[in-house]
């Protein structure tokens, strides 16, 4: 018989192998043994009401059973052919029907690949070299993206801040850094320099809701400029609506990134624009000078489209979405009132779709105004809720349309039980 290994032992056995004990994505103390609806189970066997899901893909749950069994259909014909499969040819007609700027996609594997190459493709489309992008936005892992991403200092605007090591200075010369919802400062720095290929943004910024106009504002500067507009849509897309924060706000950006749901809980993502701008994906449409070349291993592999496929199926079911705000506006309201009766000073952030909590008396409205009064509550209020079962991200927690009336009663429960831990504190 099989040793059963205990958390502490898989932790132990990470900490030789693994730089910091884990693979850079979550607290490295917690081994996830295995996920089932809105359910998953550590090591130890300890289960958790599950609000980080994947980090997002996971919006249908753990192991749907018609998302399972399209994935075995495929299986047994192949994993993947680094060649055209019909999944993904299937897949690419699902997005260009659901999403408003895409007339073509190309694949990739992961939302970091997909907002690298954006960027490269606003690069080769208009042929300037320097990219705005917001403080505080996640775009990947790509050079580009660790500027000003959480920078630990302050500095002064369009100045970036590099946030890891081994990235060249060559490179924020390249980028301009604005504060997210300030429409004057967007407008200041695109009057200011002329060589600015496109401004890349999260719509939803993390969780920072953009405030009325300030998308629109954006698409009117960027026409106005002649600079291309990138939605990051890798947690947005097919989540805030089918047709994603395009849909939700009724701005159409030039490119977007799609990740996460569109790959059913596989590796997958993709870019997608107007043929136009895809067209540097075809070295016989642009030539050799203008080609932007991109490939990958597993790029468009057909268990991630099947698993796709099915998901975007599912969802386009009546009342899906209706049932996720429906879902996610439960969960803040009992947020609230939990922490409101323990007069706790909060803002819930988000969308009912995707949200959490600030310790706080301001409404968050950019990088700088997103963060706890008092951080020591934050660190409380999670460690609290999962001791009570509750699974989530220490800034964000994602609904998921496989929560039930149970799970979400014990959600309520463990909110009251952090408040008035909190109170204690």
């Amino acid at each position: 018989m099989t040793r059963i290994h205990s958390q502490a032992e898989w932790v132990h056995r990470a900490r030789n192998v693994l730089p910091a004990a884990g693979f850079g994505n979550f607290d490295a103390s917690i081994v996830i043994a295995r996920g089932k609806d809105s359910r998953v189970w550590d090591e130890d066997g300890k289960e958790y009401v599950d609000y980080l899901i994947g980090s997002g893909p996971m919006l249908l749950g753990h192991g749907h059973p018609e998302v399972m069994e399209a994935v075995f259909e495929q299986l047994p014909n192949g994993m993947t052919f680094f060649a055209n499969n019909a999944k993904g040819i299937e897949l690419a007609e699902a997005i260009v029907d659901a999403v408003p700027c895409c007339e073509q996609v190309r694949f990739v594997t992961s939302g970091g690949e997909a907002d690298m190459y954006a960027i490269r493709l606003a690069r080769a489309y208009t042929g300037k070299p320097k990219i705005l992008k917001f403080e505080g936005g996640y775009h990947g892992m790509s050079a580009e993206a660790q500027m000003s991403l959480a920078p630990a200092r302050e500095v002064n605007f369009p100045t970036p801040v590099p946030d890891s090591a081994g990235i060249p200075q060559g490179v924020a010369n390249e980028m301009l850094i604005a504060p997210f919802n300030d429409l004057d400062a967007v407008a200041s720095l695109l009057a200011e320099h002329n060589d600015i290929a496109a401004i890349i943004v999260e719509p939803l910024q993390r969780i920072i809701p953009a405030q009325p106009g300030f998308l629109q504002g954006l698409r009117a500067l960027c026409d106005r400029y002649a600079v291309l507009l990138i939605f990051d849509e890798i947690v947005t897309g097919f989540r805030l609506a089918y047709g994603g924060a395009q849909e939700r706000y009724g701005v159409v950006p030039d490119i977007c990134t799609l990740g996460k749901i569109i790959g059913g809980g596989f590796p997958l993502a993709a870019l997608g624009a107007r043929a136009q701008i895809m067209a540097h994906f075809d070295k016989a449409a642009v030539g050799a000078e203008k080609w932007l070349m991109q490939l990958g291993t597993l790029s468009g592999n057909p268990v991630a489209a099947a698993a796709g496929l099915k998901t975007m199926e599912i969802l386009r079911r009546p009342a899906q979405y209706e049932r996720l705000r429906e879902l996610g506006q439960t969960l803040m309201d009992m947020q609230s009132a939990a922490l409101t009766q323990q007069g706790i000073s909060h803002r819930i952030c988000g969308d009912p779709t995707l949200f959490d909590i600030y310790f706080t008396d301001a409404d968050p409205k950019d990088y700088r105004t997103a963060r706890h009064a008092d951080p020591r509550l934050n660190t409380i209020w999670n460690a609290t809720l999962r001791e009570q079962g509750v699974f989530k991200s220490p800034g964000k927690l994602y609904p998921s349309l496989a929560l039930t009336d149970e799970d979400l009663a014990l959600t309520s429960k463990a909110f009251q039980r952090a408040a008035a831990r909190l109170r204690e504190n």
